[in-house]
């Protein structure tokens, strides 16, 4: 029986470039681990079991080419490694340390096998590459694989430079064809991001979809026949699906949503911050600054000062509760839309990856549930990727998205504040300057200092593009770190530029910054020229 409607779950993966050789340990490298332990190993293990089972379902994923940069980084790999073997031995002494308080005891010898489990999976299973098993999921046929502007760079300010919002899709392009061998059909628009005058280049970079924010479609031109709940061409030809409010706010909000439900895990309360400071100090960063361990012991508990302690079984069978209302919605909902519209919709619930098993701890298991309910109670929808959705539904409504994105207010204010409205005034010149000195060596220098100082010059320009750097600014977390990042890329971009123009290259300097900088090992320049 044909299905009334489709859901596409759509999880974006991404973190910023951070790698720090120069040191032995470094506080922001922890994002990476953290998600590797909380989010992306979970994630990868409810998948495979799911395809073991044969258990039918699609879902889509999206990882920034920073992220597979760094996953594919042997450095960060062996720290990784170390990292996970800390938490090991951490989790080891906390059981004989709570033998004689049962309730912790428990969660002690849960985080333990929990980390133990994740080694095996990464060392053992997939030889610290994590791109193989996102690859081994893309061939089962379940999880359908995409990526994003190489170094997540807000597209909607780049839009006087269209030479340099293209270096950033087809830099992030190859990336993702050089790890995984073959070309994504769809992008992710870092943070939504779109603007008019892009469309053009996504289809220039064979680009067949890719997704906007609700009233980046609702506010379209002209207006949409079916809202969100079908893709729109451009006048291109490329294919652009919305973002469904209802799905997004169940999962999203702490408050409406599920996450906020007290028995659910507390992210905030960590025994990195809440044991003897002796105690803890070995498993701390390098310079002994308090940071959470993933050891968590206590429940939400509402808004209760005292928290309560947090118990598996519970926030499991809670777990499954929410994902069979979540199914129960959407049944209710396509089978409105169905007679409303006279097609099969197509609701899209796209969130950040790092949402499931880092912010809600039991998200990777909410999903584990949703995906077997879906396939065995109902018959209503299917699961569907936006490419599937695309091969069986080829005729859809022209139409022209306006300027959007996500995040507060829904127009760039996120990304163009007060707390960072200085960055532009420098990316500007480094996109002016990286586009002049690209021009001007537009067939590849015979000089190859020459050669391989503009490239860097391309990968310090990229790093500093990153929006995560302008979103830090904005909420006011690790702040000095982005700033520090941001004056770093600058600065190194300025002085190279400076030693290009009057031909005479720091080549000692030129190998620290390929060596600390090393993103993107075969970039070319001339994508920058005009």
């Amino acid at each position: 029986m044909f299905p009334k409607g489709f859901l596409a779950i759509v999880l974006h993966a991404h973190l910023p470039y951070v790698r720090h050789p120069e040191h032995e340990d470094f506080l922001e490298e922890d994002w990476l681990y953290e998600a590797i332990n909380e989010t992306y190993l979970p994630l990868i293990d409810v998948f495979n079991k799911l395809v073991q089972e044969s258990i039918p379902f699609r879902i889509t994923l999206s990882l920034s080419p920073t992220l597979i940069s760094m996953l594919q980084d042997s450095l960060l790999q062996d720290r990784y490694v170390r990292h996970l073997d800390r938490l090991i031995e951490l989790a080891e002494r906390e059981k004989h340390r709570t033998q004689s308080q049962p309730e912790f005891h428990r969660l002690a010898s849960f985080y333990h096998s929990r980390f133990l489990r994740n080694r095996e999976m990464f060392v053992h299973q997939y030889g610290k590459d994590l791109v193989r098993a996102f690859l081994e999921l893309h061939q089962s046929g379940c999880v359908e694989l995409i990526t994003c502007g190489a170094t997540h760079g807000y597209l909607p300010l780049m839009e006087s430079y269209p030479s340099v919002a293209r270096a950033q899709l087809k830099i992030g392009l190859d990336r993702f064809e050089k790890a995984f061998g073959f070309r994504p059909g769809g992008v992710w628009l870092p943070e939504c991001g779109f603007h008019p005058e892009q469309e053009s280049l996504l289809s220039e970079a064979g680009i067949r979809y890719t997704f906007v924010d609700s009233h980046g479609i609702l506010f379209g031109s002209p207006r949409p026949r079916y809202g969100v709940f079908a893709p729109c061409y451009t006048p291109s030809g490329l294919a652009v699906f919305g973002r469904d409010i209802e799905t997004s706010r169940s999962v999203w909000s702490s408050k409406e949503g599920y996450p906020g439900a007290s028995v659910y895990r507390e992210f905030y309360r960590d025994i990195g911050f809440d044991l003897d400071y002796e105690y803890i100090r070995p498993y701390l960063n390098g310079d002994g600054t308090r940071v959470a361990t993933g050891i968590k012991y206590y429940r939400i508990t509402g808004n209760s000062e005292t928290k309560e302690p947090y118990q598996r079984e519970p926030a499991l069978s809670r777990a499954a509760e929410h994902a069979g209302n979540f199914m129960f919605n959407r049944e209710k909902q396509i089978e409105h839309l169905y007679r409303v519209m006279g097609r099969p919709p197509i609701v899209v619930s796209p969130y950040d990856a790092e949402l499931f098993g880092h912010w809600w701890f039991e998200g990777p298991e909410w999903l584990d549930y949703l995906f077997r309910k879906i396939a065995y109670d109902q018959k209503t929808f299917q699961l569907i990727t936006p490419g599937e959705y695309l091969q069986q539904f080829r005729k859809n409504q022209v139409l022209m998205p306006s300027n959007s994105s996500w995040g507060w207010k829904g127009y760039n204010e996120v990304w163009l504040n007060g707390s960072n409205d200085w960055i532009y005034r420098h990316l500007h010149k480094m996109s002016e300057r990286m586009i002049g000195l690209a021009t001007e060596f537009t067939r590849s220098s015979s000089n190859d200092l020459i050669r391989r100082t503009l490239n860097q010059m391309a990968r310090e320009l990229l790093l500093a593009q990153s929006s995560d750097w302008a979103f830090i600014l904005k909420t006011g977390t690790f702040v000095e770190y982005a700033r520090r990042r941001l004056r770093e890329h600058i600065g190194r971009f300025q002085n190279l530029y400076e030693q290009v123009q009057v031909r005479r290259i720091n080549e000692s300097y030129l190998s620290h910054l390929e060596s600390v900088d090393n993103i993107f090992s075969d970039i070319n320049y001339q994508v920058y020229a005009a």
